[in-house]
Order: structure tokens, then sequence, then C-alpha cells
């Protein structure tokens, strides 16, 4: 992890925003029930590092150096997007809270029925995938976003360039406390990646096709067929930006320190940093 990561506090307004913040409603959808997940992922996060902080030797002082930077940047996804959020809710779809219990409710009971060896491997799995989310939203969606409120791309930008930023903070944590061998390591850090991609995979589909129902309710044939043929299209997209990212990620001689900077990141967060300052000036 490098010297110039760091926690940011921005502040955001969304009284403005609307549910289709992109020209592409089916884009915008497809990451408003991503959204939820920050807002449990996240406080889930915070707990796990927070026992696991207590199992390491203080000697790590690096490690625990980062982990602290780790907790407050997730500290500020999560209050964020919560805002995020019930601006959205409150525009008719109500119908999310039930999703949003379901999930806090799982993560809940990993942290009461499961072991801190399989809630660091499903931390750790999780941060892959947001690392890999940070690489499609800098180099494959600037045309999606063309036209898209700068709020709601701001938000997305700044919280996966800083998942970008702490890669290698759960993984680093994981193999610090797994206690395993390294083939048993490995395995077991594919499980918990596995685990909180189908996990997280379910759920933003169930929000997805919640959102889009509510969306296509009067919508007439045409309008509904170009409705589905574009959500194809956004799928078609992920999917192949998400196969080899899985194999990189799959790979025994992975390490999130080693990946590649997605074109723009840094000097995006520059540019959002001296924004923001300019606006509190």
């Amino acid at each position: 992890m490098e010297d110039t990561v760091k926690a940011r506090f921005p502040k955001f307004d969304f009284s403005q925003i609307k549910a289709h913040w992109a020209p592409n409603a089916e884009f915008a959808q497809g990451f408003n029930a991503a959204s939820l997940i920050p807002a449990y992922v996240e406080p889930y996060l915070l707990k796990v590092m927070k026992i696991a902080q207590g199992k390491i030797d203080p000697g790590k002082t690096k490690l625990l150096e980062d982990l602290d930077i780790f907790c407050k940047q997730e500290m500020q996804h999560c209050k964020n997007h919560l805002v995020f959020n019930k601006v959205l809710r409150d525009q008719g779809y109500e119908g999310l809270k039930p999703f949003e219990d379901k999930i806090r409710g799982d993560y809940d009971r990993f942290l009461k029925t499961r072991s801190l060896r399989f809630n660091l491997a499903y931390c750790e799995g999780f941060e892959s995938m947001s690392a890999s989310a940070c690489e499609a939203w800098f180099e494959d969606y600037d045309d999606m976003l063309e036209g898209a409120d700068p709020a709601a791309a701001d938000l997305w930008r700044w919280h996966l360039a800083e998942e970008f930023e702490h890669r290698t903070v759960c993984s680093d944590v994981y193999h610090e406390l797994s206690g395993l061998n390294p083939v048993s390591e490995y395995f077991y850090r594919i499980y918990g990646y596995f685990y909180a991609l189908i996990h997280l995979g379910k759920f933003t589909k169930a929000a997805t096709a919640y959102l889009m129902e509510k969306d296509r309710e009067g919508m007439s044939a045409a309008e509904l067929q170009a409705s589905i043929d574009r959500q194809k299209m956004i799928k078609k997209r992920i999917l192949k930006r998400m196969l080899p990212m899985m194999r990189q990620i799959l790979s025994p001689f992975y390490d999130p320190a080693k990946r590649r900077e997605p074109k723009g990141y840094r000097e995006y967060l520059t540019a959002f940093e001296e924004r923001r300052q300019a606006l509190a000036a």
C-alpha cells in the first residue's frame, strides 16, 4: 500500500439526484441496486477488521496503519451511500427495504456464527471484486456516463478509486491471521471469493429485478423490449470485463499489490480532491 493512500471526507449533494441519473436507465438502476451493498457490507467489514486489529502483532505497524486508513475510507463510503440510497428509496422504491433487511441479517449472522477466518476470507473476496469494479468504472463506462449526474458519477468513481487504493489491506490481514499453510490458505481464499461473489451477485440481481419491475410498469411492448435489450447489453459488457479479472484473482500467485492501475484513476483522485477543496473554500 502506497504512502499516498489517505482518508478523504467528501460532501455530496444528492438532493436533486434522480433514480435514472444516467441516460441509460438500466445502467443507472443496476448500480442503484449495487449502491445498497456498501450500506451493509462496510459496517460488516469494519467489525471484522476491528476484531482482526486486536489479533495482529503490535509490531506490524505498517499493516496496522494501513488498516486504520482502510477503516476510515470504508466508513465514508458507507455514510455517503446511505444518503444516496435514502434519496433513491424515497422516489417510489420503498420495496427495497426487504432486500436491505435480508443482507443486514446475513452479515449479522456471519459475525455471530462464522469463524474469523471465514469472515476475513469473505472480506478479502469482496475487496478483490471492488478493485475489479474500479477498473471497469475508469476504463469501460465513459459512454454510459456521458450526460450522467456528476454527483452519482463522482460517488462511484471516488468510492471505487479508494477501493483500488486500499486493495491490499484485507489480503494482508487474511494472510496474517488465517493460520493455514500456503496451499490451504489459497483454497480458502478462493472459497471466500466465490462465497462473496455468489452472495452479492444474488442480492444485486434480486434488487435490480425489483427496480426494473417498478420502472417497467405501464411500458408499451416496444418500450419493454427496448429496456430488456439495453439491460442485456450492459450484462454482456460487465461479463466481458469480469472473466479476465476472475482468472487473475483465481491464480495461486495473485497479489493485489501487483494489479495494474486503472487508467486515469490516480489523476481522477487528485482532481477530485482539488474540486472538493475549492467547493469548501
